[in-house]
C-alpha cells in the first residue's frame, strides 16, 4: 500500500483510504470560493515538522501577503510554526515574472535545496500556464518540475483554478497522482459544496460527492452515507423493548425486538411524535439512553410539550439533537446523529419527522441511500431506530411513502382520524411487524395529561 500523509481531518483521510499518497503530486482543483486554499494549509500545518518543513509557494494570482494575511483567520494556523520554520511561506512571483517557467525551475531548485521540506504547495499553479510560449513548451515544464520534486522526494500539492469539466483536457491532469475537486452546487435557494476525489493512484478511495463546510476551523467534511449491505452475522438481545404504551406493545407482539427499526406513519396533529416521546422516556426511566433528532421543535417548544404529560427534558439518558431545515447539510446532521450516538452510546432514536429529512437531502437517492445507510447501522448495534412520517391524507391513507420506505422498516404502525356524523376520532393500526404476530385490530385512542392512551378494543 502506498505510503500517504494525514490531513489531519479523519473523515477526509477516510475518504482518501489514509490520506494523499506521499512523495507524490495531487492536483487540487475547483471555482474561485471553494477553499481550496485553506485545504492545502491545513495539509501543510498539520504535516509540517522541524526536520520536514511545508513549503507553501505563492503565484501572481494568488498574492504572498494575501494568502498570509487571511490565512491568520483560520485556527490551525500556528504562528510559532511559521516562525520557526515549519512552515514556510515564499513568493515564486518575482521569478515568473522576470525569468518564465525557467526562472521557477530556478527559484524552487533553490527553496528545495535550503528547506528540503516533506511538502510543497504551490498556489495558484494554473497562473504559470500564462508563461508558457506554446503547449509543447508547457508540457516540457511540467515533465521538469516532476523529475525535480520527485528527486527531492517530496509530496506536492498544486492549486489550480479549474473546473471539474475542464480539467480533464487539463496536461496537469495526467500528470498529478491524485485529483481532488471542490465544487459548490446550487440547490433551489441554497449552495451546496461538494468534495470529490476524480484520481487516486494506485489506491481505492470513496467515490461519490462529499459534502463539506468551511469555517474558522478549515475544511470539514462529510462523507457521503451509502454503505454496502453487510452479510456477516451479528448478535441482538432476545428482550423486547418497550414503547411505553402497553396496549401499543400488546399489539405489536410484547413491544420491539432490539435493533428493530419503526415507521409511525399519519397526517399533522394525530400523535406521531408523541408516540416517539412515550418511547423515549420509557427508554430513560429503564435505564436506556435516547436521541430526538427533530426539526419540528427547538429546545424550549420541546420543553413545554413535554412538560403537558409530566416528563421533563432534564431526564438522565434523553438527548435532543435540534437543527433548522435553513442551510441544513443532509451529511452534516447524519454525522452529528452518528457521533451522538456513539458518544451516549443510545439503544432508542426517534427521528422526528422524515419528510424534513427528504427535504434536507433534496435528492431522491440520496435519501434512500442515506435510509438504507443508518437503519443498517442501527440494526447491527441494536439501536432501536422509530421515524415518523407524516402524510397528506386525514383519512382513509391509501399509501404510507412515495419514497418505497415502508420496506425498510420492520414495523409499520398506521396512526389516522376517523370520522362520523357527530365527532372526529383517532385510530391506530400495525400494519407490519416482522419475524413476530401482531394484532390486526383499528383501536382508537385519545390524547390526554397522561399521554397516548389506546380504547381496550378494536371498532
Amino acid at each position: 500500500m502506498t505510503d500517504r500523509i494525514s490531513s489531519g481531518h479523519a473523515r477526509l483521510d477516510h475518504i482518501l483510504s489514509g490520506g494523499l499518497p506521499k512523495n507524490a503530486i495531487t492536483l487540487l482543483i475547483g471555482i474561485p470560493g471553494t477553499g481550496k486554499t485553506i485545504l492545502a494549509q491545513q495539509f501543510a500545518f498539520h504535516n509540517a515538522t522541524h526536520d520536514g518543513p511545508a513549503l507553501y509557494l505563492s503565484t501572481v494570482t494568488e498574492p504572498f501577503d494575501k494568502i498570509v494575511r487571511y490565512g491568520q483567520s483560520l485556527e490551525f494556523f500556528d504562528v510559532e510554526a511559521v516562525r520557526k520554520g515549519k512552515v514556510i511561506y515564499e513568493d515564486l512571483g518575482r521569478a515568473l515574472t522576470t525569468g518564465g517557467l525557467d526562472g521557477v525551475l530556478a527559484a524552487l531548485g533553490e527553496h528545495l535545496k535550503e528547506t528540503r521540506p516533506s511538502l510543497v504547495v504551490i498556489d495558484s499553479f494554473r497562473a504559470l500556464h500564462a508563461f508558457a510560449k506554446d503547449d509543447a513548451s508547457y508540457r516540457l515544464f511540467l515533465d521538469a518540475l516532476t523529475r525535480q520534486l520527485t528527486a527531492a522526494a517530496t509530496t506536492s500539492v498544486w492549486i489550480d483554478e479549474y473546473g471539474r469539466s475542464n480539467a480533464v483536457d487539463a496536461p496537469e491532469f495526467a500528470v498529478a497522482d491524485a485529483i481532488i475537486a471542490l465544487d459548490i452546487k446550487q440547490l433551489d435557494e441554497r449552495e451546496h459544496r461538494t468534495l470529490q476525489v476524480l484520481k487516486l493512484r494506485g489506491s481505492g478511495f470513496q467515490s461519490g460527492q462529499h459534502a463539506y463546510r468551511l469555517s474558522s476551523k478549515g475544511v470539514d467534511v462529510f462523507p457521503r452515507l451509502a454503505d454496502a449491505q453487510d452479510s456477516t452475522t451479528y448478535e441482538l438481545s432476545e428482550k423486547r423493548l418497550k414503547t411505553g404504551i402497553p396496549a401499543l406493545d400488546q399489539m405489536l407482539g410484547d413491544g420491539l425486538w432490539p435493533g428493530a427499526s419503526t415507521l409511525v406513519v399519519g397526517p399533522t396533529g394525530v400523535g406521531k411524535t408523541l408516540v416517539g416521546l412515550h418511547f423515549l422516556f420509557e427508554g430513560a426511566r429503564s435505564g436506556q439512553p435516547g436521541i430526538l433528532a427533530t426539526f419540528q421543535e427547538n429546545r424550549t417548544q420541546l420543553g413545554r410539550i413535554v412538560a403537558g404529560f409530566g416528563w421533563s427534558l432534564e431526564s438522565k439518558g434523553l438527548h435532543i439533537l435540534s437543527r433548522g431545515l435553513v442551510d441544513v447539510y443532509i451529511d452534516e446532521w447524519v454525522y452529528e446523529l452518528l457521533d451522538l450516538m456513539e458518544s451516549t452510546k443510545a439503544k432508542r432514536v426517534v427521528i422526528d419527522s422524515l419528510p424534513d429529512v427528504m427535504t434536507a437531502a433534496a435528492d431522491a437517492t440520496r435519501f434512500r441511500e442515506w435510509m438504507f445507510s443508518l437503519v443498517q447501522r442501527c440494526t447491527r448495534k441494536g439501536i432501536c431506530l422509530l421515524m415518523t412520517m407524516e402524510v397528506a391524507e386525514l383519512y382513509n391513507i391509501r399509501y404510507v411513502s412515495e419514497q418505497g420506505l415502508s420496506h425498510l422498516a420492520d414495523n409499520v404502525i398506521l396512526l389516522q382520524y376517523a370520522k362520523d356524523t357527530a365527532h372526529v376520532t383517532r385510530t391506530l393500526t400495525v400494519l407490519k411487524t416482522r419475524a413476530t404476530q401482531h394484532d390486526h385490530a383499528v383501536r382508537t385512542y385519545e390524547i390526554t395529561p397522561e399521554g397516548l392512551t389506546l380504547a381496550d378494543t378494536g371498532i
